[in-house]
C-alpha cells in the first residue's frame, strides 16, 4: 500500500552554493567574468522520493540543487531556477506553447511553475503543482487518478534584461503523488504594488490600499491566460519623494528599486530597475516632478517611467456614490499623500448575498460622474468609466478600489 505524507515535507541538503550578487556579463573582466556554457548540475533527491505525497493534504515540499558551473573558477552568480515538471519525462511542449494553439491541435507534456528563485533551495507549494498536473493532464472530475507518476527538473539560466542565457537542465527527479481536481481558469494579472513617502499614507508596508497601491490593470490589454502576466501601469502626478515597487509577496529583494547602470555609478531620476535578489540601490524618483506614465512588464520584470505632455483638470476631491450610501458622497482617499492627486482608493466591504451600484463622482455635484457597462448593475472589476455612464455592480466581498479620473480607468480588486 503506497505511504501517505499529510503534513508539510522539508530537506535541508548540504552542498548547495547560494548564489551571490555578481552580474553576468560577456566581457571577460576580473568583477565580471566570461560565462561559459554548464554542461548540468544536480537536483537532489529528497527524502520523500519513496514516499506517495498527498498534494490536497500536504501544504508545502522543498526542492535543493548545487549551482551550475558558469565560470571557469566556477564564481557564485546570480542565476534564476525554473522548476518544471512533467508526467512522462519528456518536457518537449510546455503549457504555454500549448496554450498560444489556438487551435487546440498543440498538446502539453510539462508545465513550467510561474514562481522562480535565485536560490539553490525552493519552497514547492503543493497546490501550484497539483494545478501543473492538471494543466498538462487537463482531468475531468472522474479522471483523476489515485496516484500521478511525476518528473521534477530545474532550468537554470542568466536573466539578462528579461533575456534567458546559457540555459541549462539539471537530472529529473521521478515523484508520485496523489492529485486532486482543480477547475482551471485563465489566471489573474499579475499585480504589483507602489509604496513610497507620498503614496496613500506613507507607511512603506504591506497594506493594500492603505499603505500600498495597486498599480492599474488596463481594459484593453490582453493578458496572459496561463501566467496573467502582461503590462500593468500607473498614471498620476508625482513630486520628487522616493517610492518604490513591490510585488504581491511583498518580498523587498524582488522589488523594483532605483536604477544604476552599474554598481560603482550613481542612480538615475525616473528609472527603474528590477532588484532580483541583488543589492539594494535605493528609492525610485522622479526629476523633475509632474506627470508620469508607469508601466511595468510583469512577463520580463521590466519597468519604464515616462514624463507625460499633459494637463488635465485637478479636482479637491472625487468621491463615491451608490445603493450603499443612498446616493450620498463617501469621499475616495487620495493616492498621493501629499499634494496634486489624480488616483483615488476606497475600501469598500458588501454583505454576502448582496450586490451594490455605484458610480465615482465630483464632490457635492452630478455635473461630472463616470459610470460604465451596459446596463446599470452589471459587475465588472475592470473598466474605462464615461460621463454619465451606467451604474457599476460591486458583488459580494472586500474590494479595494482604485480609479483615476484622467481616463476613467477603474480596477476592483479583491483585498487578499
Amino acid at each position: 500500500m503506497n505511504s501517505k505524507i499529510f503534513h508539510s515535507l522539508t530537506v535541508f541538503m548540504a552542498g548547495c552554493g547560494l548564489a551571490a550578487t555578481l552580474t553576468a556579463c560577456s566581457d571577460d573582466n576580473d568583477s565580471n567574468p566570461s560565462l561559459i556554457q554548464p554542461t548540468g548540475f544536480t537536483l537532489n533527491t529528497p527524502a520523500y522520493v519513496n514516499e506517495t505525497v498527498d498534494l490536497e493534504t500536504t501544504s508545502e515540499l522543498q526542492l535543493t540543487w548545487n549551482q551550475p558551473q558558469y565560470t571557469a573558477d566556477n564564481a557564485p552568480l546570480l542565476v534564476t531556477y525554473e522548476i518544471q515538471v512533467s508526467p512522462t519525462n519528456s518536457f518537449t511542449v510546455s503549457t504555454d506553447q500549448a496554450a498560444a494553439d489556438e487551435s487546440g491541435a498543440t498538446v502539453a507534456d510539462y508545465a513550467a511553475l510561474a514562481r522562480t528563485t535565485t536560490k539553490c533551495i525552493y519552497t514547492l507549494v503543493s497546490a501550484d503543482l497539483a494545478k501543473a498536473l492538471m494543466q498538462i493532464k487537463r482531468w475531468a472530475v472522474t479522471e483523476v487518478p489515485e496516484v500521478q507518476t511525476a518528473f521534477i527538473r530545474i532550468n537554470a539560466f542568466i536573466d539578462e534584461n528579461g533575456t534567458r542565457l546559457n540555459s541549462v537542465v539539471s537530472n529529473a527527479v521521478e515523484l508520485k503523488f496523489n492529485p486532486y481536481y482543480i477547475e482551471l481558469k485563465d489566471a489573474a494579472p499579475i499585480m504589483w504594488y507602489l509604496v513610497g513617502n507620498n503614496i496613500l499614507d506613507g507607511g512603506w508596508s504591506n497594506n493594500p490600499g492603505v499603505s500600498s497601491l495597486p498599480m492599474m490593470i488596463q481594459s484593453d490589454y490582453a493578458y496572459d491566460k496561463a501566467t496573467g502576466t502582461g503590462e500593468i501601469t500607473y498614471l498620476n502626478y508625482f513630486t520628487t519623494d522616493g517610492w518604490k515597487i513591490q510585488p504581491a509577496d511583498f518580498n523587498w529583494d524582488y522589488g523594483f528599486m532605483a536604477y544604476k547602470s552599474s554598481e560603482d555609478a550613481a542612480a538615475e531620476a525616473n528609472k527603474a530597475l528590477y532588484r532580483n535578489g541583488g543589492k539594494d540601490y535605493g528609492n525610485i524618483w522622479c526629476d523633475p516632478e509632474g506627470y508620469y506614465l508607469v508601466t511595468v512588464n510583469t512577463a520580463t520584470n521590466e519597468c519604464s517611467i515616462v514624463k507625460q505632455d499633459i494637463t488635465p483638470k485637478v479636482y479637491s476631491q472625487i468621491c463615491m456614490a451608490g445603493s450603499f450610501n443612498d446616493w450620498g458622497d463617501t469621499n475616495m482617499t487620495p493616492a498621493n499623500k501629499e499634494g496634486e492627486n489624480h488616483v483615488w482608493v476606497y475600501i469598500m466591504e458588501v454583505p454576502a448575498g448582496e450586490t451594490v451600484q455605484m458610480k465615482f463622482k465630483i464632490a457635492g455635484s452630478w455635473d461630472t460622474n463616470w459610470g460604465y457597462g451596459s446596463e446599470d448593475g452589471e459587475v465588472n472589476t475592470i473598466g474605462k468609466g464615461t460621463g454619465g455612464g451606467k451604474n457599476i455592480g460591486v458583488a459580494e466581498g472586500t474590494w479595494i478600489i482604485v480609479f483615476n479620473d484622467i481616463t476613467g480607468e477603474f480596477n476592483i480588486r479583491a483585498q487578499e
